[in-house]
């Protein structure tokens, strides 16, 4: 069987298909020519459809707009001159005309185009451009007035404003008051999403409100005194929320959970080792604490003992590790504050000869930047922050300053701002959430004024702001990221919250829209009373008002007055020793001393033996019969008196 040549393949193809092959492969449309898709042009012709369809209603909108106008102008004004309703007909008469012959000319454009898009390439972009613009101006919603466009302008002038002036971001226009105590609030903390607030002060009490769950009463749900008589000295959140760091006057620090129980307490440790590495936790007072803004259940404390310990919540029979200040003669120096950057890698302290140091976390030995005069030795720097870009420092100084660092250059301060009297070992400072602004309080003598929270702008730190907060020292700051809202503590026992019910979110906003809820008569009680079976009164043993009543009361009790019990008989019962024991009280007892004569009259029972006893002397007579004196003052009686009262025994022997 000879094979075909190409020229008869050729011609098989042209003629079509073979029926016999397709019938032998079981389906008709064998050998047919696949259908080609262009994508590019389908998503034209499906653009330019939807162009002409939007421009289309547009128009039917405008139309309808005009026309409605039309009606209103007409009912409103009767006497309109003949020629302006001639020229407003002839308007619109040209204006449908043009839509018309637009509408037919897009419709043939469409119809050509349809006919033209059905199979090619797509067009060249010369042509493509003018029907973009007519989506854009097409699709979607009418274009709204010309006054609306201009407060478009003027909101945008506004935003612009705000981001060049951050001081209208400041969210002061409204506040509420906590009251804590009458004594300073020395701590605050609030958990990452603003829920709950808690509040610590020399009170020694911890204090927790839930905004969530206040009314305009302003009450806390919880209070309680963690740490026995110490004074709160710093509260901070996790950062998962759910614990919170207790550092208190001891020094043993404590973490809490959400409600207030106790999670942990670390490890005191030997006061008389004299490496404090060596040793398992702190051994004098703490001044403050902090989370690890990114490991889970680890914390620092620094303390008097001149160390700053990093925890963990797992393990809190021994610290982490130790960073030792140092001088730069290499003596012992106290971290005042301490804190870590915001990514976790540094630990930042500061000391009370005026040095900041800071250490890399995993490097405990030598600091990794020591500026030494950054405040005046002696006072004590209260607090140190990192910005939340992670390059600027704000440190709180003793010595009633403010000042910035860039730790990058960390060779001298970026701006010192002076005039911020601080009387408290805790006064803070923190960053705005935009990281343009810097917040800090400012302390006063009672009755010389109010205290103040006071603004710096990062970049030129000028003093732009300032808020009068109460006639008591500002010891407390902090300003949420999320809830735009700033807290403040006081001297006087107050927690106040600022917010801006346009720019906050939630936080105080909740609780403040609750009207506060009416007493029910039941809690108007002042005391409740609670009823025991044990304290009724037939139950209820009376109190003894004295012993000789009760002694009367006890002689006429049949049970209390039984007859003694006889002694035991035999070798014992219960603990008691029996008479017929083997020792020889007990036989003296048994054969001499027990005389079980049963004597009516006691006097007749002793003269029985009178006679023998002065007949036969033998046991005190004789011993006496030598020195017996005479009586020589005895009662004389006459010899009858004394015959009649011998007796008959004496008469007998005469």
């Amino acid at each position: 069987m000879e094979r075909p040549g190409p020229s008869e393949v050729t011609g098989s193809d042209a003629s079509g298909p073979d029926p016999q092959l397709a019938v032998t492969m079981g389906f008709t449309g064998f050998g047919k020519k696949a259908r080609t898709f262009d994508l590019e042009a389908m998503f034209e012709q499906t653009r330019r459809t939807a162009v002409e369809r939007s421009r289309k209603t547009l128009e039917a909108r405008e139309k309808e707009e005009e026309m409605n106008r039309e009606k209103e102008l007409r009912r409103q004004s009767e006497d309109i001159e003949p020629t302006s309703s001639g020229s407003n007909a002839v308007r619109d008469c040209s204006k449908s005309s043009s839509s018309d012959t637009s509408s037919s000319g897009s419709e043939e454009s469409s119809d050509s185009s349809d006919d033209d898009e059905l199979i090619g390439p797509p067009l060249p972009p010369e042509m493509v451009e003018e029907p973009v613009h007519r989506v854009e101006e097409a699709i979607g919603h009418l274009p709204p007035p010309l006054q609306e466009e201009e407060e478009e302008d003027d909101d945008g002038d506004s935003d612009s404003e705000e981001e060049e002036n951050p001081v209208r971001r400041i969210p002061d226009s409204h506040e509420i008051t906590l009251k804590h105590g009458t004594k300073t609030v020395s701590a605050l903390g609030l958990d990452p999403s603003g829920a709950r607030l808690v509040t610590g002060g020399y009170d020694y009490d911890v204090k927790f409100w839930d905004f969530a769950g206040m009314d305009a009463s302003f009450k806390a749900f919880r209070s309680l005194q963690p740490c026995e008589c110490h004074q709160i000295k710093s509260l901070q959140y996790s950062n998962t929320g759910d614990m919170i760091l207790v550092v208190s006057g001891s020094s043993q620090a404590k973490v809490i959970d959400r409600d207030g129980f106790e999670v942990m307490e670390c490890i005191k440790g030997d006061q008389y080792i004299v490496d404090m590495a060596n040793t398992k936790g702190h051994t004098a007072m703490l001044h403050t604490g902090s989370w690890h803004p990114k490991i889970k259940g680890e914390f620092m404390t620094c303390s008097n003992d001149a160390t700053v310990r990093l925890w963990e919540v797992e393990n809190p029979k021994k610290q982490k590790s130790v960073f030792k200040p140092r001088t730069m003669q290499g003596k012992k120096v106290v971290p005042t504050t301490c804190t870590y950057s915001r990514d976790g890698s540094l630990v930042a302290a500061a000391c009370q000869n005026g040095s900041v140091q800071i250490w890399d976390r995993n490097l405990t030995v030598h600091p990794k930047f020591h500026y030494k005069q950054a405040h005046d030795p002696g006072t004590d720097t209260s607090c140190v922050t990192f910005s939340y870009d992670g390059n600027v420092l704000a440190t709180r100084g003793g010595d009633d300053t403010l000042k910035l660092w860039d730790i990058r250059q960390f060779n001298k301060p970026l701006f010192s701002a002076s005039g911020l009297p601080t009387m408290f070992p805790m006064t803070d400072c923190c960053f705005s959430p935009d990281d343009k602004l810097i917040v800090t309080g400012t302390s006063v003598q009672r009755g010389c004024g109010s205290g103040k929270l006071v603004f710096f702008e990062r970049r030129t730190f000028q003093r732009v702001y300032e808020i009068d907060i109460t006639d008591a020292s500002v010891v407390r700051c902090l300003w949420h990221p999320k809830l735009n809202q700033i807290m403040v503590g006081t001297g006087n026992g107050l927690a106040k919250v600022y917010y801006d019910p346009n720019k906050s979110q939630r936080g105080a906003k909740l609780c403040v829209v609750k009207t506060q809820r009416k007493a029910k008569q039941a809690e108007t009680l002042t005391q409740d009373y609670i009823i025991t079976p044990h304290a009724l009164p037939m139950f209820r043993e009376p109190r003894q008002r004295s012993t000789r009543k009760q002694l009367e009361k006890d002689r006429l009790d049949p049970v209390k007055s039984h007859k003694p019990e006889p002694p035991v008989a035999g070798p014992g019962r219960g603990g008691r020793v029996g008479t017929h024991g083997g020792t020889l009280s007990s036989y003296i007892v048994k054969n001499i001393a027990l005389d079980k004569t049963d004597d009516s009259n006691p006097r007749e029972a002793i003269l029985r033996h009178a006679k023998a006893a002065e007949d036969n002397p033998y046991w005190v007579s004789p011993a006496y019969s030598k020195t017996q004196p005479k009586t020589m003052f005895a009662q004389v009686e006459s010899d009858d008196e004394e015959a009649k009262n011998e007796p008959e025994w004496k008469k007998r022997k005469i």
